[in-house]
């Protein structure tokens, strides 16, 4: 009981109140130097919102991951790269949320904060084939002699790695960012699924740093969801999203979970990520360029509140997080083929991934309509 308090509940909880307490000073702050989105001035397709918005919501979930991680957390290594990663991607968040950098150079910058926590030595040699299976990631390696000592690169495993977490980054950006507390919310579940299944290992004490800095990630989301919550007082802005989406696939590597059940856990946002990249492409358009066609923007055009999405967010993120929990590798095969064959299948006409992209939220085992569980 006493190691659940220490690993899990104080951590939690210090980064929650730390969130929830910085998160009004920095909405001053943003309004003070102008970070503001206001959809009358921008008149972006995408913009669902009526009234300005402060930007630059990564600012109290990163000063919450900082101190906690200083309280709670071994300062090593590798501990000093994950905060490396995680300040170029909230610096990088606050100067889109003023400036509107590029997307392309966003996503080159993105790169190297993934690469700072693998250039720290955290790495992953070998993820299980959710198709049956082994995958090792440990050769080839290349050894060189640096300040006397010999180091390597383990080239697969350190490409793989600084492509996943980017890869993830986008992810919960673009399908997982879209109306007031979605993001917030379903960071804070996929953050607890980690933290959960590693508690089963938690005899095992290197998977307490992990545990530990799983709770510290859900408790600065969760602190900052009830200024996100509709009507959202402050937006995540890219540093909140690309900083849930990092520490996700950080804390994948790091963990007994690996890939396959965050894959899982972030099944919907997946989807509508993958759903949307093809989409745009088939239209002849960049695929780092936003519009209105994900998939929160059809259900509020199908007529549900920002808070009905919302919840349909949390609550299949959580469903999912159930799921994965409760099923080891070879029963997820299923589930994670159907992910991937509702992104893929009849990929080439787009409004077949309409259909698609619809059907897979459909069979999510809840038969009772939404609009009885959640009345507007």
């Amino acid at each position: 009981m006493n190691n659940l308090r220490n690993i899990f509940l104080l951590p939690w909880i210090i980064s929650a109140t730390i969130a929830f307490l910085t998160t009004p000073l920095v909405i001053k702050f943003a309004k003070k130097i102008g970070i503001i989105d206001d959809p009358a001035k921008n008149k972006h397709p995408k913009v669902i919102h009526t009234y300005p918005v402060p930007r630059g919501g990564g600012i109290p979930i990163f000063i919450a991951l900082l101190a906690a991680s200083l309280i709670f957390l071994p300062i090593d290594k590798h501990l000093i790269g994950i905060l490396i990663g995680a300040t170029i991607l909230v610096v990088l968040g606050v100067l889109d949320d003023k400036y509107n950098i590029n997307p392309y150079l966003r996503l080159a910058i993105g790169f190297v904060a993934a690469a700072a926590p693998i250039a720290a030595g955290i790495g992953i040699s070998f993820i299980s084939n959710p198709m049956g299976g082994i995958i090792n990631l440990n050769q080839p390696q290349i050894s060189f002699e640096l300040f006397g000592e010999t180091r390597s690169i383990w080239v697969a495993s350190d490409i793989f790695a600084i492509l996943w977490i980017t890869f993830l980054m986008n992810i919960v950006n673009m399908g997982a960012k879209g109306v007031d507390g979605q993001l917030s919310g379903v960071t804070v579940i996929a953050a607890l699924s980690i933290a959960f299944l590693s508690l089963r290992f938690s005899a095992d004490i290197t998977q307490w740093s992990v545990i530990i800095l799983a709770a510290i990630t859900a408790g600065a989301y969760f602190g900052f969801l009830p200024w996100h919550i509709f009507p959202q007082k402050i937006m995540p802005g890219y540093s909140g999203s690309t900083l849930a989406g990092y520490l996700l696939a950080v804390l994948s590597i790091l963990s007994t979970t690996k890939v396959g059940t965050l894959i899982v856990v972030l099944g919907v946002p997946l989807i509508d990520t993958g759903y949307t990249i093809i989409r745009r492409i088939l239209n002849h358009k960049s695929p780092v360029w936003g519009d209105r066609g994900h998939l929160h923007h059809r259900l509020l055009d199908a007529g549900l509140s920002k808070t009905q999405v919302a919840i349909f967010y949390w609550t299949v993120t959580a469903i999912l997080g159930f799921l994965a929990l409760n099923l080891h590798t070879n029963p997820k095969r299923p589930t994670i083929k159907r992910i991937v064959n509702r992104c893929s299948n009849k990929s080439c006409q787009t409004h077949s991934l309409d259909k698609e992209l619809f059907r897979f939220c459909s069979d999510i085992p809840v038969r009772v309509s939404f609009r009885q569980i959640f009345p507007k």
